[in-house]
């Protein structure tokens, strides 16, 4: 069965070969945020023959395409997730420590961007909101 970003592909006319299968497959079932070379580990654990620059391939076109979203952390490595119409707007809380990247949806925090970008004379069409923490120890 094809995966969800399969299909998102297919319908564009992207061309995919089996290795872009795996890669699309990898990317869809992913809970989390992963780097290229998380992505080319995972997918080479379904293809063996799939090689890390194929995975870097993929990824460009993908991302090329629209069709994921590019985070960037302050580690010099990039994480993808992806980029559904359907999927409900997030943004992130990176922990500085970890690297681990939690979502989180706030309408108050939705509804504040709307009203500052009124007040300076602006309709707002698109953001992007990072958030950057180091988790409260107890005590």
């Amino acid at each position: 069965m094809a995966s969800k970003l399969e299909l998102i592909c297919q319908a564009a006319n992207i061309k995919m070969t089996p290795q872009r299968k795996v890669i699309a497959e990898v990317i869809s079932n992913s809970s989390d945020h992963p780097d290229v070379e998380e992505i080319y580990k995972r997918a080479n654990l379904i293809d063996p023959n799939i090689s890390l620059a194929t995975a870097y391939r993929t990824v460009s076109l993908l991302e090329l395409h629209n069709m994921l979203k590019k985070l960037e952390i302050g580690d010099g490595k990039a994480r993808y997730e992806a980029n559904y119409s359907n999927t409900k707007h997030h943004h992130h809380l990176i922990d500085v420590d970890s690297g681990e990247i939690l979502e989180f949806a706030d309408e108050e925090l939705e509804q504040l961007k709307e009203k500052i970008a009124k007040k300076l004379g602006y309709e707002l069409i698109d953001h992007k909101l990072e958030l950057y923490g180091k988790k409260i120890k107890p005590g």
